[in-house]
């Protein structure tokens, strides 16, 4: 009988640490009973979360430090070596665990999970990729924010990497369509990177549709969008203000006379799926992509449903042993 699957938790981590971390993982495990989740945190900490009992598939393992959100990563990575976040990192670099999830600080997260696990052979940056809701379901995008900067060499390898992440999607083509974000679709648009990259895309072994442009992203003609860290990350935060706009601005409307809250009233059924399929806590959990091992990025203001997606994420990733299937990629040849 096969050793059961095991997923590391830093619940330190985020704004709310084990208030939201430890219900959220002690959820998951219930709905996942053949995974071992381990909790990494101050034993403190743990033994107040865990004063009413734990589930036989929850472990735990005490860290004495707290990489805070406002550390850097670099003091992080050097005076912090006991924290949850280090030592969550730890398990999956000793085969302990097949993956780790943290809401902690993305710099810190980043560094110390390249200088842990380092990176896959053939791969030269890790990048942060995300689910976008979009009308075909969802589009996976890359990168969200590990480099403002980037060749069309590490394009390209966002852009294969991408590939193996969506293929595992529900619904996703085998071979999922790639576009290259850019300011228009014509050949001739774009700076000296996105154009290079253009050329280079062409000759891998993808479905690339070419360039597609910021609105491409919600539409059902693409399954992955590939970008640097610096774009990727403003394209993001612009979507979820919009989304937040877009709410706001319904829910003062809908509240703004007695006739329109009839109105609200009426249409509750159809608002309630409206935002059950819009709800951004569906889509949490981006994985680092291109390290050698699974590490999930919960957003650090996620309470206890958003956070549990991340695990979810992550024990996604590690069932389909996506880290292997990734270095294969590149052993393979582009």
């Amino acid at each position: 009988m096969s050793a059961p699957l095991r997923i590391a938790i830093d619940v330190m981590s985020g704004d709310r640490g084990p208030d939201v971390c430890v219900p959220a993982a002690l959820a998951a495990a219930r709905e996942f009973p053949d995974v071992k989740l381990v909790l990494v945190g101050r034993d403190d900490a743990l033994d107040r979360a865990l004063a009413a009992g734990q589930p036989a598939n929850v472990e735990r393992l005490a860290a004495t430090e707290v990489v805070e959100m406002h550390d850097h990563p670099r003091e992080a990575l050097r005076r912090k070596k006991d924290s949850s976040m280090r030592r969550a990192i730890d398990l999956v670099r000793q085969g302990e665990a097949r993956a780790c999830v943290s809401a902690g600080n993305t710099g810190a997260l980043m560094a110390t999970a390249h200088f842990v696990l380092k990176m896959l052979p053939g791969v030269e940056r890790p990048a942060i990729v995300s689910l976008i809701p979009s009308r075909g379901g969802h589009t996976c995008m890359l990168d969200l924010g590990a480099n403002a900067a980037c060749t069309p060499q590490q394009l390209c390898q966002f852009a294969l990497m991408g590939a193996v992440i969506a293929a595992d999607l529900p619904g996703a083509p085998a071979r999922p369509r790639v576009g290259l974000l850019n300011i228009g679709e014509e050949d001739i648009k774009g700076n000296e990177t996105v154009q290079a990259a253009h050329a280079l895309m062409g000759t891998l072994d993808l479905d690339y549709v070419g360039f597609v442009e910021g609105h491409d992203i919600f539409s059902d003609k693409v399954d992955v969008v590939v970008t640097d860290g610096f774009t990727g990350n403003v394209a993001l935060k612009t979507m979820e203000g919009v989304a937040r706009l877009i709410g706001e601005a319904m829910r003062e409307e809908f509240t703004a006379s007695t006739v329109r809250k009839l109105g609200a009233l009426a249409a509750r059924p159809t608002l309630k799926a409206l935002r059950a399929r819009m709800d951004p806590r569906r889509y949490n959990g981006a994985t680092m992509v291109g390290l050698n091992g699974i590490v999930i990025k919960s957003h650090g203001s996620a309470d206890e449903f958003g956070f549990q997606r991340a695990v979810e994420v992550a024990i996604l990733e590690a069932r389909h042993d996506v880290t292997a299937r990734i270095a294969r990629r590149f052993q393979n040849g582009t």
